[in-house]
C-alpha cells in the first residue's frame, strides 16, 4: 500500500505541473503531466477502491 501513497503523491504533483503549464503554454508539459494525472490517478482510484485506503500498523 505504500506505493499507492507514493503514487497519489505524485498524481498531487501532476496536477500542480497542469496548472503551471497551462499559464506558461507549454504543449508538451501539458500532454506529459495530462498522463500522468489520468494513468496514476485512475490506478490510484481502483486501487483504494478495491483494497481500502490503508491504515496505520
Amino acid at each position: 500500500m505504500g506505493l499507492m501513497i507514493i503514487f497519489s503523491l505524485i498524481v498531487i504533483l501532476a496536477a500542480f505541473g497542469i496548472i503551471r503549464s497551462l499559464r506558461e503554454k507549454n504543449l508538451l508539459a501539458i500532454l506529459f503531466s495530462t498522463g500522468i494525472f489520468l494513468v496514476l490517478g485512475w490506478f490510484t482510484i481502483m486501487t483504494i477502491w478495491k483494497h481500502g485506503f490503508p491504515t496505520a500498523h
